[in-house]
């Protein structure tokens, strides 16, 4: 199978360019700009690599762990190969992967139990890559995906649906908007959601029913900015009957309109927002389009009869005319009809013919 790989379009802030010694246990290559640390029992990232280096091979260690600044100064790497480690832990944070391979995660991932991801993506778009290489992965072990700070505006269906073991997963401090059918597919046993500090204005009908399908996860929906008009209705009537499931539930408030700010959204359901009397205003409205569609149609019913009636006379000489021209045209086929039935007759018409 391919090598794990992830391409990044940059990798973290700019150190000082280390020596270009080679590490104890690789093989450095500067005109290939490559170093490869291949099947040398490592148990770490080693330290001094070169900073020339673009391609970087650690495969077939005993790496378990790799943290936020195992790569630190390595500016230039653009290939990262880690397959065949026994990882468990791996934090790519704050890092700007432009472009993550489809197969990043099918090679010997098994063993990894939490993923760092936070402020590692180079932007919202990136999520596309991710979601293809997350539905290829073989991540079925995976316990924790962060996936914070990366401005993330919306989250592709069934994203996480190969991640069938997952308990955590934090999406705080994106742009998500909203929350459609199929985006926690597969997640049954996910037991915390974070998802404050987004840009929520309200949970629709799909959300809450993506919700409903975690039974076991605790929610955080907080700093959210909720809009308390009508259609915040419905997620504030859920709130109320699910506070056990919502962690930060007493400090949901409404941001807008400017009249609720800071207004609970436990209260928001039994406020006075005007969608009951405004539902009613709407029936009244269209029960009176139909009373005035009736009188409307009504009156052109009336005026279809009374120009009849001033008509009477030239449609009743009309009816009278037509009954009289059916009529003879009537006589004229029984005429010839009986010709037709009765042979001599029929040679008198030959005859009267020629």
């Amino acid at each position: 199978m391919p090598d794990l790989r992830i391409l990044f379009f940059a990798l973290f802030c700019v150190h000082p360019t280390r020596s270009s010694l080679c590490p104890l246990g690789c093989e450095c290559s500067e005109a290939a700009q490559t170093v490869k640390c291949v099947s040398k029992d490592l148990r770490s990232i080693p330290s001094g690599i070169p900073g020339y280096t673009r391609n970087l091979f650690i495969t077939g260690n005993q790496i378990r762990r790799i943290g936020p600044q195992a790569f630190k100064g390595l500016d230039n790497v653009t290939t990262l190969s880690l397959s065949n480690n026994s990882l468990r832990s791996l934090d790519l944070s704050s890092n700007q992967l432009a472009v993550i391979h489809p197969e990043a995660f099918t090679v010997q991932s098994r063993m990894l139990r939490e993923l760092n991801l936070s402020r590692a993506l180079y932007n919202h778009s990136s999520i596309t890559d991710l979601a293809t290489s997350l539905r290829w992965s073989s991540l079925e072990g995976l316990l924790g995906l962060d996936l914070s700070s990366n401005g993330l505006v919306y989250l592709p269906p069934r994203i996480f649906s190969h991640l069938s073991s997952l308990r955590r997963l934090q999406l705080a401090n994106n742009s998500i908007v909203s929350i459609y059918n199929e985006t926690f597919s597969g997640l049954e046993y996910l037991e915390e959601l974070d998802l404050s500090l987004n840009a929520l204005k309200t949970f629709r009908e799909e959300g809450l029913l993506e919700l409903e399908h975690l039974p076991r996860a605790k929610l955080n929906l907080g700093q959210n900015p909720y809009t308390c008009t009508c259609g915040i209705e419905p997620f504030a009537a859920w709130l109320n009957v699910s506070q056990g499931k919502v962690v930060d539930v007493e400090r949901l408030i409404c941001m807008f309109p400017v009249d609720l700010r800071n207004t609970s959204l436990l209260t928001a359901a039994r406020l006075i927002l005007g969608c009951h009397r405004a539902g009613e205003g709407d029936n009244l409205a269209l029960q009176t389009s139909y009373v005035f569609l009736g009188i409307v149609l009504g009156f052109v019913g009336l005026m279809f009869l009374f120009v009849l009636y001033l008509n009477r006379k030239g449609i009743k000489k009309r009816i009278y005319d037509l009954r009289d021209t059916c009529r003879e045209v009537w006589e004229g086929y029984h005429y010839r009809y009986e010709i037709d039935s009765d042979p001599r007759l029929a040679q008198v018409s030959t005859t009267a013919d020629v």
